[in-house]
């Protein structure tokens, strides 16, 4: 790990699938370039490529209607691919250098967005020793918290932090013995939160709270079960693109305010540095962005 770096990572990390990550690593990814940033962004998941798919969408809707970088930006993406190297160890070594290589071509970025699969692997791994912060979006259930911490049947009390929470912890460590300056910021969201005061919802409250201050992390209140979000995928559309020259639809109803209410409020929460402006609903000309669809048609060149 280089012990000095100028771009901020962000990791959007869970390993379980359907959590909302590749919906809150868009929502960032388009919020920090209408505030003006230079973003770079890095799907790990080599198979399903969500994020490349939102992304591959909103240059090829850009194409379709004719519009410029300014009207709809692009950022700025490299493929990756894992390593398929007979010997566990030689693959282990290729995807750390291809990692590292590919993380080093986004110098140029004030951040970079990489999205991992719902999945333990070990490019994942070594994304999160790299993270600046890391938003783990997780459903409002007790399935979804399995993944963080254990939970006795019986008696509801925390034994101990489960799978990903001790990758995190380990990314910690990582990071530390590299020295690398500054820590790791965790951040935890709440999806698909229920508007009613359900026993369900108080009990993740309180284990939450108690879970935050024994593996340090933040909480933060994410995205509502909204039928928007999966619209606006086939666009590559986010809810800061309604009401703007590149919306496919307008900015039509309270649901669509209060959804992106809840954008600004995540983002708030993230505390990010050099992040002035970010989550206004107006567009404004990203810093020297690419123009779409080309850098995903270099990448796909590239892969």
């Amino acid at each position: 790990m280089s012990t000095e770096r100028n771009t901020h990572v962000i990791v959007t990390g869970n390993e379980k699938g359907g959590s909302g990550k590749t919906t809150v690593a868009m929502h960032l990814v388009v919020s920090l370039m209408k505030a003006g940033r230079k973003v770079g962004v890095l799907d790990l998941d080599t198979r399903q490529k969500s994020l490349w798919r939102y992304l591959e969408n909103r240059a090829q809707w850009g194409v379709s209607q004719g519009l410029t970088a300014e009207d709809l930006p692009i950022p700025k993406m490299l493929p990756l691919q894992g390593s398929e190297h007979d010997s566990h160890t030689r693959r282990v070594q290729d995807d750390d250098e291809r990692l590292r290589r590919t993380l080093a071509a986004f110098s140029d970025c004030d951040f970079l967005v990489i999205d991992t699969p719902g999945a333990d692997t070990h490019l994942s791994r070594t994304a999160h020793c790299y993270a600046d912060t890391i938003v783990t979006p997780m459903n409002d259930s007790f399935v979804d918290f399995d993944l963080l911490a254990k939970v006795c049947p019986t008696t509801g009390e925390i034994l101990g932090p489960s799978l990903y929470a001790e990758t995190v912890w380990k990314a910690r460590q990582t990071r530390a013995q590299s020295g690398v300056t500054g820590g790791i910021d965790w951040v935890v969201m709440r999806n698909r939160m229920q508007a009613t005061n359900a026993k369900n919802k108080a009990a993740m409250a309180e284990k939450l709270a108690d879970l935050s201050k024994r593996i340090q992390f933040r909480q933060a209140r994410g995205f509502g079960e909204r039928v928007i979000y999966r619209e606006l995928f086939r666009y590559g559309m986010t809810l800061l693109d309604l009401g703007t020259k590149a919306s496919p639809r307008k900015l039509s109803s309270m649901s669509h305010l209060a959804a992106r209410q809840e954008l600004r409020s995540m983002l708030s929460c993230l505390r990010l540095p050099m992040a002035e402006g970010v989550g206004e609903p107006v567009a404004q000309p990203a810093k020297s962005q690419d123009s779409a669809p080309a850098p995903l048609a270099e990448a796909r060149r590239a892969a």
